[in-house]
């Protein structure tokens, strides 16, 4: 079992309840954090020590206030922490429900677990906890589990992607060749960019680029 843990989060509500899993686990030293730039902060003071903490339990959003962050998001405080500690196990803890952006933390910065807030958010981390700690696998909500299943996101890229939130923001497939030059996007050539809009139309059984954007919306691609 972890015997150092950070908690980031911004509600106090989620801070205690983690606590007392953590507590009822038995582990030892637990530290908490609200702003991801104190978490970051504190990570790098317990490497330095030779104290290093080892498990980040983290939420994804935080509500911005007087202070101004470095790192605004859960996200960004995880893909730093996983290229400067990538020995430190990491949890995201969080409302998201989207494929996209979920699959993305396992497979962009190899997160170790992902718990849903919900009904059952806290035996689901005890559960999380319990899987990285000891038996090194990979921990997700059940209600969530199929999404580690589904391939189809796999085929889609970045580039892809660049092209979903142009059309969601009006740049019409006419236009997108101009405003890909602009930005200084390659291939921007016209030939190029239908074929993966129409490549993302198959995939997700699209009937335009009206009906793919919400689609993608309601993945969370966008």
């Amino acid at each position: 079992m972890f015997t150092k843990v950070l908690i980031v989060d911004d509600i106090d509500f989620n801070d205690a309840g983690a606590v007392q899993v953590l507590k009822n686990l038995g582990i030892p030293q637990v530290d908490y954090s609200k702003y991801c730039d104190d978490a970051l902060l504190k990570i790098k003071k317990a490497q330095k020590d030779n104290e290093p903490f080892e498990l980040l339990i983290s939420d994804l959003s935080f509500k911005e206030d007087h202070r101004v962050e470095k790192l605004k998001s859960g996200e960004e405080l995880i893909a730093v922490v996983k290229e400067l500690f990538p020995q430190i196990k990491i949890i995201a803890f969080s409302i998201e429900d989207k494929s996209y952006p979920i699959k993305s933390l396992f497979e962009k910065y190899t997160i170790d677990g992902y718990v849903i807030k919900g009904r059952h958010t806290m035996a689901e981390l005890k559960k999380a906890i319990e899987t990285v700690a000891e038996t090194n696998e990979k921990y997700i909500s059940p209600e969530l589990a199929h999404l580690l299943r589904d391939n189809t996101i796999n085929e889609i890229d970045d580039y892809d992607i660049q092209l979903i939130k142009y059309l969601s923001i009006g740049i019409t497939q006419e236009n997108m060749e101009s405003t890909l030059a602009n930005a200084g996007i390659k291939p921007n050539s016209k030939s190029t960019i239908e074929k993966h809009i129409n490549k993302l139309k198959i995939y997700f059984k699209a009937n335009n680029t009206t009906h793919l954007v919400a689609i993608a919306k309601d993945l969370g691609l966008v």
